[in-house]
């Protein structure tokens, strides 16, 4: 059975300072203020804490090799700009507790010695919006951040906003495009005038930020007693797809897949049988035999997957595969941004031969074309999004080759139409996802 450990998402949502302040919270910022930035950092980095954004970098040494820079300014960014299809956490947070996302920007920031903070988030999310507005409101007006100004920073509905790179071109007032990956954020951050002064910046997600005040009030062994040795804590894990219970759920890490899916999902619809498991789309796919993987990142790269964001996508064997593989190619087709050619085309190229096979006129060489255009796409390339294509669409045709080969001059007939998760809110009396549409252009 399932453990139960809630340390980030509380049962209903934190409505007023008063009653955050009630549950302890703003305890962390004082005893952070009273500490030198370097101790904070150190019991940050003993924690063992890693970036829950997907990467899973270890947040403390993300924050002493800024801190350490020369360069006398620095920046603290949040990334609330999620929008990777499967993936709701970070709204989910923000929602339900804001106040305690933005204690621990305000104790990152002070352990950074940034001169001001952000929180980037998209402004088309407006129940996340407003949570946030208040209660910087409510803890501006009572001085509960501490020294370092903290401000919104509201950006487009572009999935490469919540690339770090691009969601620091949005807080310069520029779009959502990365730069260089020569130059990530600890290297050069925000408003440089100067080669000679690159104002490094921190870059953390909600949810890794959400922790900060638990590890300063209650100490790195308390967050390592949860979780495992390779990845402490918990993670809030998003589930949607073909289970009876789709949600948001809190669990700690080295929590089985299977748990996720059948005791918090309900598992697979009454009659069906488990097919694929979508980690987002920054992975390879997981299959019915990885159930038993613990959920956390050694393990799920050892399965040859990944545990990316937390975001899983459940089908069953209704689920058409050459249907949910053009689903995710041509997002990302979609959502590229044309700086690196070679993504551009390599999605472009598996995205048109996938609808090819959808439509009865592909064959063998389609198949080929679709493997060649996901291994061309990342070359030299700004960000991640190439690779994830790289990863996710041949593995799918790997697992799913006899599928793919079936649609030959046939196409799809009678397939369930796939249907794009990304996410825009989530009734929690129904559990219902509402989906958007997504980008209709390049």
């Amino acid at each position: 059975m399932t453990s139960s450990v809630r340390v980030l998402l509380p049962d209903k949502p934190v409505e007023s300072l008063d009653a955050y302040l009630a549950g302890g919270g703003g305890e962390a910022l004082k005893k952070a203020l009273a500490m030198p930035g370097q101790e904070i950092i150190a019991e940050v980095k003993v924690s063992g804490l890693r970036g829950r954004g997907g990467a899973g970098f270890p947040t403390g040494m993300k924050w002493a090799s800024v801190a350490q820079d020369s360069c006398p300014t620095k920046y603290f960014v949040c990334n609330g700009a999620e929008g990777e299809p499967g993936t709701f956490k970070d709204h989910m947070l923000m929602r339900r507790n804001p106040y305690q996302l933005l204690e621990g920007i305000a104790i990152g920031a002070y352990a950074i010695g940034a001169k001001k903070a952000f929180l980037g988030v998209k402004s088309s999310a407006q129940k996340e919006v407003a949570a946030l507005q208040r209660a910087l409101e409510e803890m501006s007006d009572r001085s509960c951040l501490g020294p370092v100004p903290i401000e919104l920073a509201l950006g487009p509905e572009d999935y490469l906003f919540g690339e770090e790179k691009a969601l620091l071109a949005v807080i310069e007032e520029k779009d959502a495009m990365p730069r260089g990956a020569d130059f990530p954020p600890y290297v050069m951050g925000l408003f440089v005038r100067h080669p000679s002064e690159l104002n490094p910046a921190v870059v953390n997600n909600v949810e890794t930020i959400s922790n900060i005040p638990h590890i300063v009030l209650r100490g790195a062994s308390w967050f390592r007693s949860i979780g495992t040795s390779d990845s402490p804590g918990t993670m809030v894990f998003t589930l949607s797809g073909d289970v009876q219970k789709p949600g948001i759920y809190e669990l700690p890490m080295g929590t089985p897949l299977r748990e996720l899916l059948n005791d918090c999902g309900g598992g697979v619809r009454p009659g069906r049988k488990l097919k694929a498991i979508l980690s987002g789309v920054a992975n390879p796919i997981a299959l019915p035999s990885h159930l038993d993987s613990p959920m956390d990142f050694g393990s799920m790269s050892r399965i040859g997957s990944g545990l990316g964001s937390g975001g899983f996508i459940v089908y069953d064997d209704t689920a058409c595969m050459v249907q949910v593989t053009h689903l995710f190619s041509r997002f990302l087709w979609l959502e590229s941004c044309n700086q690196c050619t070679s993504c551009k085309q390599g999605t472009a190229q598996s995205t048109g031969c996938l609808t090819q096979l959808i439509e009865g006129s592909g064959d063998e060489m389609d198949l080929d074309l679709i493997i060649n255009g996901a291994v061309m796409a990342p070359q030299a390339n700004r960000c991640y999004l190439p690779v994830e294509h790289s990863l996710l669409t041949p593995s799918i045709i790997r697992n799913f080759s006899q599928e793919f080969i079936r649609h030959y001059d046939q196409g799809c007939r009678n397939c369930r139409e796939a249907v794009l998760p990304v996410m825009r809110d989530f009734d929690e009396a129904t559990r219902v996802f509402t989906y958007s549409l997504g980008r209709a252009i390049p």
